[in-house]
């Protein structure tokens, strides 16, 4: 029996309403559902990414969140969006018109990447494996 693919990565965020517009602007689209969860816990705005991804931002009803993200915590350490080595200098110029900071293109034997953060801190990638 194969593993299967991840189909969805869900993370929760500070403010919905501002990182719903942020990631709009980075996928450059709305979300494809926006709504209340039916269990009244959590409302979920979510992202329909090429090759089947569900991309979901999430805010839970109680607790207020705790700080923001910190890879360095056990949990999540980044998630990275796949792309070809000769697309990291479009998704950086793409980064540079929208005002988001990154890194610079880091090259190792592993593959190719460009980090960047999303407005609770969450390390995100763009990542070309080797060819």
């Amino acid at each position: 029996m194969v593993f299967p693919a991840l189909t969805h990565v869900a993370i929760t965020v500070s403010d919905l309403a501002a990182s719903t517009a942020w990631y709009s602007n980075l996928f450059d689209a709305s979300p494809v559902l926006d709504e209340d969860d039916e269990s009244g816990t959590f409302h979920h705005a979510v992202f329909a990414l090429d090759g089947g991804t569900l991309f979901g931002l999430h805010t839970h009803s109680g607790s207020p969140p705790q700080g923001s993200f910190d890879e360095r915590n056990t949990g999540l350490d980044h998630i990275a969006f796949g792309c070809t080595a000769s697309e990291l200098e479009k998704w950086r110029d793409r980064l540079d018109s929208l005002g988001i900071p990154h890194g610079d293109i880091k090259n190792a034997a592993y593959g190719s990447g460009l980090s960047f953060r999303d407005p609770d801190n969450i390390a995100l990638e763009f990542f070309a494996p080797p060819s």
